[in-house]
């Protein structure tokens, strides 16, 4: 069992950046997927983007792509989601998660209790 904690949210103006982080417990980290999922009010949860467990393959939304970065270290337990342009509408609570296994995934098990994101404009 692995759990997250995420941090770095905040207010930012629009064009802006933010850097969240997720600090997971657990002495094997680098054996779990990880993902970056998003809510806004009256929203469903959204996908943002995932890593694999080894770091090396990404995926995201069509909606960050090329704004959004997702990273990992595994020596420090931790994923990243950088944040470049920010708009209004990625105005969310932000979350991460993990599920135990190799590849990139898109179903998690285990979710942190989200970070707040507010982009101004």
């Amino acid at each position: 069992q692995v759990q997250l904690v995420e941090s770095g949210g905040g207010l930012v103006q629009a064009g802006g950046s933010l850097r969240l982080s997720c600090a997971a417990s657990g002495r094997t980290f680098s054996s779990y997927a990880m993902g970056w999922f998003r809510q806004a009010p009256g929203k469903k949860r959204e996908f943002i983007g995932a890593i694999n467990s080894g770091g090396s393959i990404t995926d995201y939304a069509d909606s960050v792509k090329g704004r959004f970065t997702v990273s990992r270290d595994n020596a420090k337990n931790t994923v990243y989601l950088q944040m470049n342009s920010l708009k209004p509408e990625d105005t969310a609570v932000y979350y991460c998660a993990a599920r135990y296994g190799m590849g990139i995934m898109y179903d998690y098990n285990f979710w942190g209790q989200g970070t707040q994101v507010t982009v101004s404009s």
